[in-house]
């Protein structure tokens, strides 16, 4: 009996964190928020008119799967507040906001994680084995620094499209 209680410590761990961590970022966003590339387009015919959009920022090789690292790379030092087998999370404060990043040691954890973070909606950075979390102005600004993709998650109360 004595051997399960770690294993049901961790699962508690992760538990929380898939629940709690989307509503701690309170990353919700609309139209406005999302970005150019991933609105839907309207159709033009032949001729264009000439783009006042500045050419697309080139994005950074997606970062490593390491707080630290990704932190680095976005000028903050997080402060870890979960340390468990199936994730980490840093949560970084800098002048730009506030922001999430979590880890996984294996894709399968983060698939998991996302799919509960869709229940609650909202926009995260995504690379291999790790997530940002925060609202999307200062997704868009670490875009560039980190790599990954944006990933607009629809919540479980929102009107299929």
């Amino acid at each position: 009996m004595t051997a399960a209680r770690p294993h049901r410590a961790r699962i508690a761990a992760l538990l929380t964190a898939l629940l709690l961590a989307p509503l701690a970022v309170g990353c919700s966003a609309d139209e406005a928020g999302t970005p150019p590339d991933a609105r839907s387009k309207s159709g033009t015919s032949g001729a264009s008119a000439p783009s006042t959009t500045p050419p697309p920022t080139p994005t950074a090789a997606p970062a490593p799967a390491n707080i630290e690292k990704i932190a680095a790379l976005t000028g903050c030092e997080a402060t870890i507040r979960i340390e468990a087998d199936e994730l980490r999370e840093g949560v970084c404060v800098t002048t730009r906001g506030k922001w999430i990043v979590t880890t996984f040691p294996e894709e399968k954890f983060k698939d998991i994680w996302l799919d509960t973070a869709s229940m609650y909606g909202g926009t995260y950075l995504v690379g291999p084995k790790w997530a940002i979390g925060g609202k999307v102005e200062i997704l868009n600004e670490l875009h560039p620094e980190v790599g990954g993709e944006l990933r607009k998650l629809r919540d479980m109360y929102a009107p299929a499209t």
